[in-house]
């Protein structure tokens, strides 16, 4: 989808993204607002007032539902005008030989205690070297975000992350990112094969993006995208800044409909 064609509709009474016709449409749902309105808050309530109390719900509701409700499917639509398939929620594979286990085992444990320092492409050739040796293991893993398959081959899988993710969860995000490739070169040895942590803003913009919690464990060259990088990755130059503005026209074109809404509780 050329995303100089990305359109929006809207209305107060839907708040998902969906993609019809090859279009992306932004709505708001009211339902997701009435989440939280319905829950008993009596402390807050009295303390704030229900005005004030269904925009925290509002708020709330957005916050939750960014990731999967707006950016896979944005994510999702952009790249497939530049990639050859561009997949969401995918299995990235269903098995793990023995050798290739033991690999990843061995990288965690290295990576744990600062023995190595992490190096993407040499961890993909250790696991590639043994990706089907020993015992092939089936395996669950982790559903991949977005899965993108470039028209060379070459595969990328993200792993969309809030934009402040708890700095202790980096060690399981790293096996996880090692395991999707295990399983992805158990079934195809020779694949081209990326995976990536994909952060979707900046929240210390104009700073650059606190990375220091991630050294050590990521390779922050080649496992980590932050705001424009992924973006950008995603749909070319300029996406990022793109989509910020389609985000503010919908904004001011919304502001009217969504101060009314909240104005009903002030009559109460």
């Amino acid at each position: 989808m050329d995303k100089d064609k990305i359109i929006y509709q809207l209305s107060v009474k839907d708040i998902l993204i969906v993609i019809e016709d090859n279009e992306l449409k932004i709505k708001i749902n009211e339902s997701d607002i009435h989440l939280l309105e319905d829950r008993s808050m009596p402390f807050h309530t009295r303390l704030l007032g229900k005005d004030r109390m269904a925009l925290f719900s509002f708020i709330h509701s957005l916050n939750t539902n960014f990731g999967t409700s707006i950016f896979e499917p944005v994510a999702k639509a952009l790249a497939s005008a530049n990639f050859q398939s561009a997949l969401s929620q995918q299995v990235s594979g269903t098995q793990i030989s023995s050798k290739a286990h033991d690999v990843i085992q061995n990288i965690m444990d290295n990576l744990a205690t600062a023995n190595e320092t992490p190096n993407k492409p040499t961890e993909i050739s250790a696991i590639r070297a043994v990706c089907q040796q020993g015992q092939m293991r089936k395996v669950k893993l982790t559903k991949v975000d977005i899965k993108l398959i470039a028209h060379d081959g070459a595969i990328y899988l993200f792993d969309l992350k809030t934009a402040k993710p708890n700095a202790g969860g980096f060690k399981e995000f790293k096996r996880t990112l090692l395991e999707w490739v295990a399983t992805t070169l158990a079934d195809n040895p020779s694949a081209n094969i990326q995976s990536i942590i994909a952060i979707p803003y900046n929240p210390y913009e104009p700073e650059p993006y606190n990375r220091w919690t991630m050294r050590g464990m990521l390779d922050l060259q080649n496992e980590l995208k932050v705001a424009e990088e992924f973006w950008d990755f995603l749909g070319g130059q300029g996406t990022y800044q793109q989509l910020l503005d389609i985000f503010e026209r919908i904004g001011i074109e919304l502001r009217p409909e969504i101060d009314e809404y909240f104005l009903r509780y002030n009559r109460q």
